[in-house]
């Protein structure tokens, strides 16, 4: 029997740890290991909150600063309790929430300063639970972005944890573009504050671009023993410079990703989709779950200064309650450049969006929260379109309804690692509109599964969305047993954990499965 530790800042296993897809990654993966007879370690940090109802299981004394600190490890529940799978979470008093899914935090002025602190305190104390034997014998730590490859530098440079030398270190990449970039000195959020009697190799640590900063996303690249990106289009991506907006790659560590390609440390294994288990909403109940949320968000203190806007969204809901739309297309996303960049920069492409789905009695829902920017730009736009209906909040009822009574599910992110949120619509048999990037690519193929933009200029990409949006009415319109097959085409596709955890112990752990 094999024993695994996964470390990460999210984990959907439990309530309240997810803000992005690495959630739903860390929350399957396990599972599909139990179901081999092997045993997995999940630990994530509290956030001040998530040990709250946990077993406290013992205190973990770490040296940073020249000074002890005392952090907790609790046991917590499972959403799902799975034989062979235990939650965990670490708790001290500076690794708190954030704004961003109560998980991270955004500081404008200096990028990572209080992420970092949480996370050099939370790796340390994973360090120190794994040198006393918390988990038992590790065979595996898979660690995941650059939250957890700290300790691939206590493994390396730390004298107190050599003992982590004895085990496999697996690193996914799941968002290159974050990269947890500090100083190393002269700076409360830095390597030398936390670790001030530790030799270090700052060649081997540095990002390229600033030599007195670690990149903690490069750290991970470079000391681990497999690299994994969660699609094989997106490993060939990245192994290529970057050049926004016409190709986002390497963003700055394609010559890490190189290296790694070269020496057989780097995969690209496609992330699965939960197809067995799953939530299942009813037909019919759109509407009223956008009501619902409304009404829940409006008595939220956070969402006070959105009252107006809430009320102005529930106004244009009940139009639709009993004159419904013939054709909906849709969009679930944290709104950042990544999905929705080509919005943000061209509107009057959305515009011609909107108004060409007017002209067949069609809308344009869109769910989600993110970058003030971007929330401020799609309540600007759903001012000015009826047909454009903008839920700026979180709803898990309401994703699932739309999800399940969609049309067309528009994705056209900027790059894609891998992406959930075509799989979860296929899985449903809604086609998908998708930028053809990534592991957008590698999922929904053109006129037989969905529909698929691409170009070799930003202005090529913008254009060819517009008309593959035409082409999507024009088959749906004109074409219904061509749409019912691309439909049928659609949910028979099949991403599964069980093949993609197969291909893990086989690349990325070593192990015959």
């Amino acid at each position: 029997m094999n024993n695994f530790l996964f470390v990460a800042a999210e984990n959907d296993g439990i309530p309240n740890c997810k803000a992005g897809g690495m959630g739903d990654v860390v929350r399957d993966v396990p599972r599909q290991i139990s179901e081999k007879g092997d045993t997995v370690h999940v630990v994530v940090p509290s956030y001040s909150r998530l040990h709250q109802k946990g077993r406290f299981i013992t205190g973990l004394n770490l040296n940073l600063r020249n000074t002890t600190y005392v952090a907790e490890l609790f046991e917590v529940a499972a959403k799902k309790e799975q034989p062979n799978v235990h939650h965990y979470v670490i708790h001290h008093s500076e690794i708190t929430a954030g704004e961003i899914g109560h998980i991270y935090h955004d500081d404008p002025e200096e990028p990572f300063y209080t992420d970092n602190i949480k996370y050099t305190i939370f790796c340390t104390a994973v360090a120190e639970a794994v040198k006393i034997g918390v988990f038992g014998k590790l065979d595996i730590i898979h660690m995941h972005d650059w939250h957890s490859s700290l300790l691939l530098f206590l493994k390396t440079y730390h004298p107190d944890y050599q003992v982590l030398k004895e085990m496999r270190y697996v690193y996914t990449i799941h968002n290159l573009a974050i990269q947890g970039i500090r100083p190393f000195a002269n700076n409360y959020s830095s390597l030398h504050n936390w670790f001030p009697h530790v030799a270090i190799d700052t060649t081997r640590l540095m990002d390229r671009r600033y030599q007195d900063c670690i990149n903690l996303m490069a750290v991970g690249i470079r000391l681990a023993d497999a690299v994994h990106t969660v699609s094989p289009s997106y490993k060939e991506d990245v192994l290529r410079p970057s050049n926004p907006p016409e190709f986002i790659g390497g963003e700055s560590l394609e010559l890490d990703l190189q290296e790694a390609d070269n020496q057989g440390r780097l995969f690209g294994i496609l992330n699965g989709s939960n197809y067995k288990n799953i939530r299942v909403a009813k037909k019919g109940r759109l509407y009223r779950n956008i009501v619902k949320a409304l009404f829940r968000w409006l008595q939220e203190e956070s969402k006070k200064y959105k009252a107006e806007f809430l009320a102005h969204t529930g106004e244009k809901v009940m139009e639709y309650v009993t004159d419904k739309p013939k054709f909906i297309v849709s969009s679930v996303a944290r709104l950042t450049e990544q999905k929705f960049y080509f919005f943000k920069r061209s509107p009057e492409a959305f515009i011609e969006i909107l108004d060409k789905l007017k002209k067949v009695d069609g809308i344009f829902m869109l769910l989600g929260t993110g970058a003030p920017e971007y929330e401020e730009l799609f309540r600007q736009m759903s001012y000015e379109h009826k047909n454009f209906i903008f839920t700026n909040g979180q709803s898990e009822d309401l994703i699932d309804s739309i999800y399940l009574e969609t049309d067309l599910y528009f994705m056209p992110s900027l790059f894609e690692p891998c992406g959930i949120s075509q799989m979860l619509a296929m899985r449903n048999g809604n086609p998908c509109l998708v930028h053809n990037t990534g592991g957008l690519r590698d999922t929904v193929e053109h006129m037989k599964t969905g529909f698929s933009f691409d170009g070799k200029t930003y202005d090529d990409k913008i254009k060819n969305m517009v008309l593959v949006l035409d082409q999507a009415l024009d088959v749906y319109l004109n074409d219904k047993a061509k749409w019912k097959q691309i439909q049928t085409n659609a949910k028979k596709m099949r991403f599964t954990w069980e093949k993609s955890v197969d291909d893990y112990y086989k690349y990325l752990y070593s192990i015959n499965p």
